[in-house]
């Protein structure tokens, strides 16, 4: 974590100490965040991640500032103030209030927190696990991006204690869903796919970028039902994700994975292109420079 971060409109030192055990969110995960990444001083797809955010807070019952220009301002504030250009931003709601332990000093019904690292050296391929019932689609929560998300760092813990990268999560059904912070495609022949919301995964941004912005000629990205079978018959398998964008798997363990790259080199190439063109739209003159 850098120097410097955002709670409640302030930059402030990471060493001080203003947060309350009696926070109900902090005591039971109770919040929702995302992670952003930064290019050239400019949070990429802001515009995405804050609406889901807010859909995800309405699910579970956390309020949120009403205010997206403003907090949009507070993380450019905190980016210049950890000269965070080229990096990745936590952004958390948190909630304060409800549930038998709430403690008396609080006095906000939730607290905007935010705070910038450097970008994961994540390699260049995955080696996958897989972790049946990892996920329950038929949750109401499902797909939700909450604080409480113990159970994503156990699992890839452990995974790299086996030597792995990342696990496959699937669900009740057997169903692909997803890694614990990334999305998963198959490539068949022209064909790119990856689960549908209803699998359990969460709607991740890189995910809406490949499914509804990049247009490749030969190439058709579209949602479908996964199982492991089909991971074991693609042309080639890769994840996706706001810190890593996409990354080629090469094995997923039980499974024989061809470890072709071709067609994820080709929507690499053009999530980048994608990326340059959004951040030129977006980037203040005086950041023009930092690369």
């Amino acid at each position: 974590m850098h120097r410097f971060l955002l709670y409640n409109g302030e930059i402030r030192d990471t060493s001080e100490r203003f947060l309350s055990p009696g926070q109900t969110g902090l005591v039971n995960g109770w919040g929702v965040f995302s992670t952003l990444r930064i290019y050239d001083g400019v949070p990429f797809c802001w515009e995405r991640h804050w609406p889901r955010m807010r859909h995800d807070a309405s699910r579970m019952r956390i309020p949120m500032p009403a205010n997206a220009d403003g907090v949009s301002a507070d993380i450019q504030r905190l980016i210049e103030a950890n000269q965070a250009f080229n990096a990745v931003l936590r952004l958390m709601i948190v909630r304060n209030r409800g549930g038998m332990f709430e403690g008396p000093a609080v006095t906000n019904d939730f607290d905007v927190i935010g705070f910038t690292t450097n970008v994961p050296p994540w390699g260049t391929s995955m080696k996958l696990g897989v972790i049946p019932n990892g996920r329950h689609a038929g949750s109401e929560f499902a797909g939700a991006k909450i604080l409480s998300w113990s159970e994503n760092l156990t699992r890839y813990e452990r995974a790299r204690e086996q030597g792995l990268d990342e696990v496959v999560l699937l669900n009740e059904r057997g169903e692909v869903s997803e890694c614990t912070s990334a999305n998963l495609f198959a490539v068949h022949g022209s064909r790119v796919l990856t689960p549908p919301l209803s699998s359990g995964c969460l709607p991740g941004v890189t995910r809406a970028v490949l499914l509804e912005e990049l247009n490749l000629p030969d190439l058709e990205v579209q949602e479908r039902v996964l199982l492991p079978a089909d991971l074991e018959s693609a042309d080639e398998v890769f994840l996706a994700s706001t810190t890593r964008e996409l990354l080629p798997v090469v094995s997923v363990e039980g499974l024989r994975i061809r470890s072709s790259h071709t067609v994820r080199d080709r929507l690499q190439k053009a999530f980048s292109a994608y990326v340059e063109a959004y951040v030129a739209a977006r980037r203040r003159p005086a950041a023009a420079h930092l690369k």
